[in-house]
């Protein structure tokens, strides 16, 4: 990651939990450096920042009059979208703001819409997950241009120096947490499938790659499908439902995200081999956490939904009154895997 210098600070948990976690996208040439390992605790996440750049500072944050934050994320439908969308939500709030919040539902033309509506509406600031890493800098460039500061979440873009802060979920970290998980559940032998999301979205590429780094060490676990569900549960289950037909011999599914990890649950389950194959997903979902709960999933890569928005929002708030962030622009913070030993803690996205 072109020699960053690490810095790892302690982030205090917010909005009611004691603990939240997560991790970071490095792909797409983002300069965001992993940390080690957070370990299954209540002990707060790790986070790391880069010195690739200084500290973010401007002269032209949004006149102060503007008291709102428009906040906008994929389909809500997802839970981990709808946490973050509502935790950004109720800490700009917190602080006194206005918000505004819109899903863009992986769009990008519709993305640049909300983008051109929130400069309309003259935002203090976005706080956005975005729509691709390539195809969302005109966006970020745009609204930046016309004096709005955007801090990105959960996403990065291909291109430091326009948003305000990028703090991600290190998705390197998380994916070596779930390589590992499921090579041990399948005690290192066995073939599997993987079920992998958006081509558009760097952490579909990271975290394959994290699985890889550490599954491909076994020799004996062959993948015999590789697949791309683009983070949706229905097509993630017909997918499944295929391949179980002509790979009846399958003892492993792993998942870019919950959400495909749920749709390979359904489909194990309609075949009758529910118990027989173990699957491991990736983002801390409520719903996979019960999965892991009644055994259908072996584990999930919890990421801070809730502490990336809460951080965005924060330093957007610190921007519009100072100027400057505080922090580099590059930022990640660790994931924590879900299995049974800690599950009976989980909470909405962090660990009682």
């Amino acid at each position: 990651m072109k020699n960053l210098v690490k810095t790892s600070l302690v982030v205090l948990a917010a909005a009611g939990m004691s603990l939240a976690v997560g991790c970071s996208s490095t792909g797409g040439g983002s300069g965001t450096t992993s940390t080690t390992a957070a370990p299954s605790t209540s002990a707060p996440a790790a986070v790391t920042t880069t010195s690739a750049a200084p500290a973010t500072t401007s002269t032209s944050a949004a006149p102060a009059a503007s008291k709102l934050i428009a906040v906008i994320t994929p389909a809500p439908s997802n839970a981990f979208f709808k946490a973050e969308s509502d935790a950004a939500v109720a800490e700009a709030k917190k602080l006194g703001y206005d918000t505004q919040a819109d899903s863009h539902d992986d769009d990008p033309n519709k993305q640049s819409q909300l983008i051109d509506a929130a400069i309309a509406k003259k935002a203090a600031a976005i706080i956005l997950d975005n729509a691709g890493a390539d195809t969302s800098i005109a966006a970020v460039k745009k609204a930046t241009d016309a004096g709005i500061p955007v801090f990105l979440i959960d996403r990065e873009i291909n291109q430091a120096g326009i948003a305000k802060a990028q703090i991600v979920s290190n998705n390197a970290q998380g994916a070596t947490l779930g390589g590992n998980a499921f090579a041990t559940a399948m005690g290192g032998k066995g073939k599997y499938i993987e079920l992998t999301g958006l081509a558009t979205d760097t952490n579909a590429g990271v975290r394959s790659k994290g699985f890889h780094d550490v599954i491909d060490q076994y020799p004996d676990m062959k993948m015999v499908a590789q697949q791309a569900a683009n983070w949706d549960q229905q097509k993630a289950f017909s997918i499944i439902q295929t391949l179980l037909q002509s790979n009846p011999d399958v003892t492993g599914i792993i998942s870019g995200n919950d959400t495909m990890a749920l749709g390979a649950v359904a489909a194990v389950k309609a075949a009758g081999l529910e118990g027989k194959i173990t699957i491991v997903g990736f983002d801390g979902a409520p719903d996979a956490a019960d999965a892991v709960k009644a055994g259908s999933m072996t584990a999930t890569v919890m990421q801070p939904a809730t502490q990336l928005a809460i951080m965005a929002v924060d330093q957007a708030d610190k921007f519009l009154k100072t100027g400057s962030t505080g922090q580099p622009e590059k930022q990640s913070v660790d994931c924590v895997l879900i299995d049974k030993t800690n599950v009976a803690r989980y909470t909405l996205f962090g660990l009682s």
